[in-house]
């Protein structure tokens, strides 16, 4: 188990996927906290120690630009947190429903 696993009480699929979730435009911090319990610091924190310093500053610049990653700087009416995609991947949780 990763360091990061251990210390968010994460496997390491649910980790990947918090850090696959975390890269997507569409998927802003909340649906991460609905879906794994994780809030916007601890994700920071997650990303941090899993990435190198320079992928976690390119993810950082990407992240703090992106009005979709917050829900509060989103247009009104947009609701949904997936992209169509989405229902495709098998580990994702909300999608089984």
């Amino acid at each position: 188990m990763s360091k990061a696993a251990i210390i968010t009480g994460l496997s390491v699929i649910d980790t990947d996927r918090v850090i696959e979730m975390a890269w997507e435009d569409r998927t802003p911090f909340d649906a991460i906290k609905a879906q794994f319990g994780l809030t916007e610091k601890n994700v920071i924190d997650l990303m941090r120690r899993q990435m190198k310093l320079s992928s976690f500053k390119m993810w950082r610049a990407r992240v703090q630009s992106r009005r979709t990653k917050h829900s509060k700087l989103q247009v009104d009416g947009t609701d949904r947190f997936k992209c169509n995609l989405q229902r495709q991947i098998t580990l994702n949780k909300i999608s089984k429903r």
